[in-house]
């Protein structure tokens, strides 16, 4: 879960960057964040009128004799997906902006420590940070991580 929420919170945005064409349309949240654990950056791009972000960077399993580009999705619950690549790997789809609530709301996050998809909320903060929580059915059952934007 940690680089499910790590991707999330990559998702962040600094308050200086969000212009208000983008915050009114959900556009906001487009670019590259890196978790506050400085451990994953993922970059979050539209999809079909939703939001996705796949994995650009991680330090999770690397070592010189295993470089980030080999690490695999060995803890798929499908054993045909077990050989794809992490990095490049889609962790969020179908996040939909909800301009009422300023929120980003009913995709999944995909875990790639556990092979587990959990339910996915987001916000951007007034700091400019964005938190991402993933949950299982409950929002208040989930657990939040921060990011910043990329510069």
């Amino acid at each position: 879960m940690k680089y499910l929420f790590s991707f999330f919170a990559a998702l962040i945005l600094t308050a200086t960057n969000i212009k208000a064409d983008d915050n009114a349309s959900g556009d906001a949240i487009i670019g590259k964040w890196m978790a506050s654990t400085k451990d994953l950056t993922v970059e979050v791009y539209p999809y079909k009128n939703t939001y996705r972000a796949k994995i650009v960077w991680f330090s999770g399993g690397v070592s010189k004799d295993k470089p980030m580009e080999t690490i695999v999705d060995k803890n798929n619950p499908n054993p045909s997906l077990r050989t794809r690549k992490v990095l490049g790997l889609d962790v969020v789809e179908n996040i939909t902006y909800k301009p009422k609530s300023k929120t980003y709301e009913g995709g999944k996050i995909y875990e790639v420590q556990s092979g587990k998809s959990w339910d996915a909320y987001a916000y951007i903060e007034n700091t400019g940070q964005l938190k991402v929580k993933g949950y299982w059915h409950v929002k208040f059952l989930g657990r939040t991580l921060t990011f910043n934007r990329v510069k």
